[in-house]
């Protein structure tokens, strides 16, 4: 009675917080930097596909037929670019409709041509907000972005208003790559320095003597498109890469000769490191003054990624201690920088006004991949590109609108729960339901699941255009079988199961005989409750934050844990408590409002009849 289907891949996903602990160690504390997506995330997903209020009438079968009839109707199309594009790029444009080129327009005035147009083409200087999709009134089809972020696109109010939003990823990547090695070169042997200095008429050789690359450690943070192309010509340079990447596929890494480390082992003993990372809510000034205090002495940083990534006071306070010898800066958390920035001021700091994609050949690509993604787009095609969520039948998200929550949080806590640093080969998710399996579609929630493995740890915005092209390119397989149960068919879905093999975990309880890590949820009154963790049985409200303890069975634990939450001030909203034989072992889930620190976890893991416990962010 059970259909599977599988989205095939090969390559390996690790855990974004493993270690070489080992996963039967009684305290997992997650470094302070570490941050996950919080709940409201999952709403504002859930808002992103809804249709908002009655009026609207961008529902996904018009938002498509408005796209198929584009094609018929092509010479009608009106296509405006509002930054500079590279000429390749706009002949493309050209070819397919009316194009206008109005640079530099203030909102007030986008707002009122863009009525005018079928597709918008921007960079990152143009704001394309909520105002501007109503001031279109429906006839805003797609808005290219040329580049990669997409930060000043309202993708909600895209999605609500129709309207496709692509963006260009891939075509910077040999310019980023070049200028994060031409930094490090530049770095390593002062160039920058020692131009000034000769240009104010000195001659100092002694002062600005360098450092080799070759049979120097080089850690690269972040093994994508661009951090892959780094090592690849830092090989070439006589350099030892290493790289730690929670994504990064293993037989790639092996072809080029790279080790794949933990975060903390590329951090302690490279003599280089650059930056590749996304900005995301757990990267978010991954490097602080705790991450600073692990390096080695003398330490060399190349940034070319995104800015918020450091903590730039950190790293000025690491420059003055010597800790951290050298650092090559393309990227800034605030762009500009301040004209006073010490970080920029400082004499062993190079930098750039982000140049990274600043070649003409990268303009020229940019110009292309955006074009081909709004012309396709105009066409009716969905693009791999896409980065909003496609328009979903009211009625669909009104019935699985509570599963789709408890999808995402499974995901969430499924991976949070893998660690020792191995490899996530598969993902198997099992819906139990009384339909019969034909009559259940759970692409949306397969969608979910993968939003809450990959989102936390990287820049991919997952939705139903993109999660399955997501997860193929991560190296996430996911395998999903249907069981039918004795239940009513009225209600979609019984329970949803996320199995991980072939993983260790930090909460060893979270194993089942066979070695998977297992946890199970289902739908009650209409809110996510996590209901089994491994073999044992619990009954979790997926609000906030959670800490699980396996613990002795006796009385008093419920008391001795709660009282150490209440002396820090950290609200309980409820406990459960789970056990598989009476007087023997118990999983005690505890739901926190607050976020307790690192203090008050290890006051909990001390506690004598306490085994193992972990924190995890929901």
């Amino acid at each position: 009675m059970a259909s599977t289907t599988t989205s095939s891949a090969t390559r390996y996903l690790t855990n974004p917080s493993s270690s070489s602990s080992s996963p039967h160690e009684k305290h997992h504390l997650p470094p302070p930097h570490r941050r996950h997506l919080s709940f409201s995330h999952s709403s504002s997903f859930i808002n992103s596909l809804r249709l908002s209020t009655p009026n609207s009438v961008h529902n996904c079968s018009q938002f498509v037929c408005k796209l198929q009839n584009a094609t018929s109707h092509k010479a009608t199309c009106t296509i405006l670019v509002s930054e500079k594009l590279g000429e390749a790029g706009l002949n493309l444009l050209r070819s397919f409709g009316k194009l206008e080129c109005l640079y530099d327009l203030s909102q007030e005035d986008l707002c009122g041509r863009i009525g005018d147009f079928d597709a918008l083409i921007v960079r990152s200087g143009t704001k394309v907000t909520r105002q501007v999709f109503e001031a279109a009134e429906g006839r805003l089809k797609v808005v290219g972005r040329a580049g990669v972020g997409i930060d000043n696109v309202d993708l909600e109010a895209a999605t609500e208003f129709g309207c496709l939003v692509v963006n260009a990823p891939t075509a910077n990547t040999i310019a980023a790559a070049e200028h994060g090695i031409a930094l490090l070169t530049a770095m390593a042997r002062n160039v920058a320095q020692s131009d000034a200095s000769m240009k104010a008429g000195k001659w100092e050789r002694n002062k600005y003597v360098g450092v080799s690359v070759v049979g120097k450690t080089l850690g690269v943070m972040g093994f994508g498109k661009v951090g892959s192309e780094v090592a690849r010509r830092a090989k070439g340079l006589g350099m030892h890469v290493i790289s730690h990447d929670p994504y990064a596929p293993a037989e790639r890494a092996r072809a080029l000769g790279v080790d794949l480390v933990s975060f903390d082992e590329a951090i302690s003993t490279a003599h280089f490191i650059s930056l590749h990372m996304p900005l995301t809510p757990t990267t978010n000034k991954i490097f602080n003054d705790q991450t600073f205090a692990k390096m080695k002495k003398g330490v060399r940083i190349v940034n070319v990624a995104r800015g918020g990534v450091i903590d730039e006071d950190a790293l000025v306070r690491a420059l003055d201690t010597g800790i951290v010898a050298q650092a090559a800066l393309d990227v800034f958390t605030k762009e500009p920088p301040s004209q006073d920035s010490k970080l920029v001021l400082h004499e062993n700091v190079i930098a750039t006004p982000h140049l990274g994609a600043s070649t003409k050949e990268a303009q020229e690509e940019v110009a292309i991949e955006i074009a081909e993604a709004v012309v396709g787009a105009l066409r009716g095609e969905l693009s791999a590109t896409a980065v909003n969520a496609p328009m979903v039948p009211p009625e669909v998200l009104s019935e699985l609108g509570p599963y789709v929550i408890l999808a995402e949080k499974l995901g969430r806590l499924a991976v949070q729960l893998v660690g020792g640093g191995s490899g996530i080969k598969s993902v198997k998710v099992v819906y139990s339901s009384g339909r019969d399996p034909d009559n259940l579609d759970t692409r949306i929630l397969r969608a979910m699941i993968t939003k809450g493995i990959i989102e936390p740890i990287s820049n991919a915005r997952i939705n139903l255009v993109n999660a399955d092209f997501t997860a193929k390119q991560k190296g996430l397989k996911i395998t999903e079988e249907r069981v039918v149960v004795n239940s009513s068919p009225e209600q979609p879905v019984e329970s949803i199961q996320v199995q991980i093999s072939n993983v260790g975990s930090k909460f060893a309880s979270a194993l089942m005989e066979d070695g998977k890590i297992s946890i199970e949820g289902r739908v009650k009154y209409g809110i996510p409750h996590l209901t089994s963790v491994g073999s044992f049985n619990v009954d979790v409200s997926l609000e906030g934050n959670v800490i699980l303890c396996r613990q002795l069975d006796q009385p008093g634990m419920i008391g001795q844990v709660g009282n150490i939450l209440g002396d820090q001030n950290v609200n309980v909203s409820f406990m459960s408590v789970g056990r598989t034989v009476k007087r023997k072992r118990a999983i005690m889930a505890v739901g926190v409002d607050e976020e307790p620190d690192t203090v008050t976890l290890k006051k909990i893991g001390e506690v004598p009849q306490v085994d193992e416990f972990v924190f995890l962010r929901l």
